[in-house]
């Protein structure tokens, strides 16, 4: 989604911010940024809008129930506020005080009743069960999922011949044929996607990623670690990444006075993996 731009100079009004938020978290997520000139060429014009980022952070999430991250960036030209705001769950339209909103132009309006009926439709299925891609042939089936890495992962040999793949894969559910095509679950690209972002931007978001901080707080990174495959193609790169990047030792000096070792990769595999799968529930 392209960015949606505020001018916001001076202020901004709390209760029009929660609204497109609403907005956009109902369009599949987007950014708003003020700042910026309404309309075109678009110009950096600065925002003196909600000064404590932290504070209006807290705003969101309590009046909201959802979480927007909302970063301050420095140009040349003055301070602009960018809000990266997140999808919506399958089947969950959100809401501002009763009222489903979404974009029609300039302009906030409440959703109509087919467009709400669409949405609540979306939970006939589990999410993981949904396409992330139709209309694909299996030759793109092979080039979208890491096809090699499934077979690996389940200790079988590799099938000889392409359909022999296809055939594998949809036993587990992980494609479903239509039409003479396939169609790609969320399940089969969140695990097995050489490329997440080859998908869409809600499965993209949902890449799996090892942050490492200096100290006991979030203040300073030490170590960034994304990645754009998916959990199970990336996961043994993400293990090798922090067991590299932790010491063999480490000091703690205020609570035991004495010298610990650290993780081992078992024992990091098992907590990297329930990292994963909490940010895959969250993202």
């Amino acid at each position: 989604m392209i960015p949606y731009a505020i001018e916001a100079k001076q202020q901004y009004d709390k209760i029009k911010l929660l609204e497109y938020c609403v907005a956009i978290t109902n369009e599949g997520g987007g950014y708003l940024v003020l700042g910026i000139s309404d309309s075109p060429p678009r110009k950096v014009v600065g925002t003196k809008a909600f000064p404590n980022v932290g504070e209006i952070k807290s705003f969101i999430l309590s009046k909201l129930h959802f979480r927007v991250e909302v970063y301050e960036l420095q140009h040349s030209d003055g301070r602009v506020l960018v809000f990266e705001i997140p999808s919506r769950p399958a089947g969950q339209p959100q809401h501002l005080n009763g009222t489903y909103l979404m974009r029609s132009g300039e302009e906030l309006v409440p959703m109509t009743p087919d467009q709400l009926r669409r949405i609540f439709s979306e939970k006939e299925s589990h999410w993981l069960a949904q396409a992330a891609k139709t209309d694909v042939s299996g030759d793109e089936v092979v080039a979208l999922l890491d096809t090699q890495a499934y077979f690996d992962l389940m200790k079988l040999p590799y099938p000889s011949t392409r359909e022999g793949v296809l055939t594998r894969l949809a036993s587990e559910k992980l494609i479903t044929a239509k039409d003479g095509n396939w169609i790609i679950t969320n399940l089969a690209a969140i695990l097995f996607a050489k490329r997440l972002d080859a998908f869409s931007l809600a499965l993209a978001r949902k890449a799996p990623r090892v942050v490492i901080y200096k100290g006991i707080n979030k203040l300073q990174t030490q170590e960034d670690k994304p990645s754009t495959q998916g959990y199970a193609v990336a996961f043994e790169g993400l293990v090798d990444f922090v067991h590299s990047a932790a010491p063999q030792n480490h000091y703690i000096e205020q609570l035991m006075r004495e010298e610990v070792k650290m993780f081992p990769k078992q024992a990091l595999r098992e907590l990297i993996a329930n990292a994963l799968v909490h940010q895959l529930c969250i993202a």
